[in-house]
C-alpha cells in the first residue's frame, strides 16, 4: 500500500515523499491518519536531526516519519490485537513510551509511524505500551490535541505541596489556592487556563500574564472573568510589560502572601525569576516551557527554599493516564482544545511550517494529512477566499467567523469533504 509522508533524513532535512508500506504483520495495525498538530518538539527534532535523543543515529539511511500529535481511523488489525481494536475505530496516540524503558516514540523513531502521513503501520510496541487509545469524539482534531493537552494535565498533577510537620507530598496544584500562569496566553497557556477552570481541583485565584495586549484580549474573550466566576475562580489578566514593578503588582493581586502555584510557559530567564519572586510559603514553581538551549539557567532564591519551603518542578510531556483524562474531558465537552488552533493546512504545508514554526505567529498549526492546502490563519480565510476566488476558504470563513474564529467539528467536516486531495 502506498503512503505519502514527511520524513526526516537529518538536520533541517525534511522530505515529502510517496513510498510503499511493507506488508502488515500479525502484531501490527494499519491506520489512516486524518489530523496532526505540529509541535515545537518536532521543530527541535528537525533542527537536531540524529542529534535528537528520539531520532535514530542512522536516520540519513533509514528516515523516520515526523509528527506525534495525531489522530485517525484504524483500517486493518493484526490477529494479536483483534480482541482490543477493530476496523473503523477512531484513535489517538500517546507518543511517550518512556515507562517501557525506551525513548523511541511515534513521530520521531519509526520508519512507518508518524502523524505527517496519509497511512501508517503502528508497531506492536505501541499497543503493548497501551499507547494506542480509542477515541469516540465527533471530530478528529480534539484527539490530535489530546497529546499537548495531556502535557498540561501532567504538569498540573506533577505540581506538589507539603504537609506541615511531615515529609509527605500532596500531589497536584493546591485546591482553592492562588495560582499564576506566566507568559500564559500562547496555545499551551490557553489550554492550561481551560483546564484550570474546568477540572475538579481548581484554584480560587488565577492570574494570567503576558506582554502582548492582542493575545491577552483573545484569551479574555475565550475565557472571560465572568465565566471563571461561575466556576468559582477569580480570573485576572495582566500585561506585565506595562507594569513598572510586575512582581509587586502580582503579589498585591495575591493579597501580598504570594502564590501557591506558579506555572512558567516561556523559557525566558526574567519570567522564571519573576515566578520565583512571587511564590508564597510552600509555593511550587512549575517550569512548563521546554528550552532549546541546553545551558538555559535562571537564578532561584535559596533563602526561600530553606525558610519558606518553595520548590520547583518540571515535566516533559504527560503519561497515558493524563492523555486518557484529556480525551475524557474532551468527549464530555468540559474542555475545548480548539481554542489552541489558529492555523490549518494540508500535508504539503508540513515542511515549511515545521522548520519555521517559531517565526509563525499564533497558536497551534493543525494539519489535515490527506489534503493539499497552504498553511492558513483562521483569521485570513475570508480575505484569501475573496482575493483568490476560493470557495473553500470563503465557506470556511463563514463557519469559523460565526464561532468567534474557533475551529469546530462543522469546519473540519466541510474541509475534509471539499478540499483537494494531496
Amino acid at each position: 500500500m502506498k503512503t505519502k509522508a514527511v520524513r526526516i533524513y537529518g538536520k533541517n532535512d525534511l522530505r515529502l515523499e510517496e513510498f510503499s508500506l511493507p506488508p502488515m504483520k500479525d502484531d501490527e495495525i494499519l491506520a489512516q491518519v486524518i489530523s496532526d498538530s505540529i509541535c515545537m518538539s518536532t521543530h527541535k527534532a528537525a533542527l537536531q536531526g540524529a542529534g535528537h535523543k528520539r531520532v535514530p543515529d542512522n536516520v540519513h539511511i533509514n528516515p523516520t516519519i515526523i509528527g506525534h500529535e495525531f489522530a485517525g481511523i484504524i483500517l486493518e488489525v493484526g490477529k494479536k490485537w483483534q480482541h482490543k481494536f477493530s476496523r473503523g475505530q477512531k484513535f489517538s496516540i500517546q507518543p511517550a513510551m518512556s515507562h517501557t524503558g525506551t525513548l523511541d516514540a511515534p513521530g520521531y523513531s519509526f520508519p512507518y509511524t508518524g502523524g505527517s502521513a496519509t497511512r501508517i503501520i503502528i508497531p506492536d510496541i505501541v499497543m503493548e505500551a497501551d499507547c494506542l487509545l480509542p477515541y469516540e469524539g465527533e471530530a478528529f482534531f480534539p484527539a490530535s490535541l489530546s497529546e499537548p493537552m495531556s502535557c498540561i494535565v501532567g504538569a498540573f498533577h506533577a505540581s506538589y505541596h507539603t504537609r506541615p510537620g511531615s515529609y509527605i507530598h500532596e500531589m497536584g496544584i493546591r485546591r482553592g489556592g492562588k495560582m499564576a500562569i506566566l507568559a500564559g496566553v500562547g496555545p499551551m497557556g490557553l489550554g492550561a487556563i481551560d483546564y484550570a477552570l474546568h477540572q475538579e481541583r481548581k484554584p480560587s485565584l488565577l492570574v494570567v500574564t503576558d506582554i502582548d495586549d492582542s493575545r491577552l484580549a483573545r484569551a479574555a474573550c475565550l475565557f472571560t472573568p465572568e465565566h471563571a466566576g461561575k466556576e468559582g475562580v477569580k480570573l485576572v489578566y495582566v500585561n506585565t510589560g506595562k507594569t513598572d514593578n510586575p512582581v509587586m503588582h502580582l503579589k498585591e493581586l495575591s493579597g501580598r502572601d504570594g502564590y501557591d502555584d506558579v506555572m512558567v510557559f516561556a523559557p525566558v530567564r526574567q519570567v522564571v525569576e519573576q515566578g520565583d519572586a512571587i511564590l508564597g510559603f510552600d509555593g511550587c514553581l512549575n517550569f512548563f516551557a521546554g528550552p532549546t538551549d541546553p545551558d538555559f539557567k535562571a537564578e532561584f532564591n535559596f533563602y526561600n527554599v530553606h525558610y519558606a519551603f518553595t520548590h520547583i518542578v518540571g515535566t516533559s510531556g504527560g503519561n497515558t493516564d493524563d492523555m486518557k483524562e484529556s480525551l475524557k474531558l474532551m468527549e464530555e465537552g468540559k474542555v475545548n482544545p480548539a481554542v489552541m488552533i489558529t492555523h490549518i493546512g494540508g500535508l504539503d504545508a508540513v515542511i515549511d511550517t515545521t522548520l519555521n514554526l517559531p517565526h509563525i505567529p499564533g497558536g497551534k498549526k493543525l494539519i489535515y494529512t490527506n489534503i493539499s492546502m497552504p498553511l492558513t490563519s483562521l483569521y485570513e480565510l475570508g480575505e484569501k477566499g475573496e482575493k483568490e476566488n476560493n470557495r473553500l476558504f470563503r465557506e470556511l470563513h463563514e463557519i469559523v467567523s460565526k464561532n468567534e474564529y474557533i475551529w469546530s467539528p462543522e469546519a473540519e467536516k466541510y474541509l475534509l469533504a471539499n478540499a483537494d486531495p494531496v
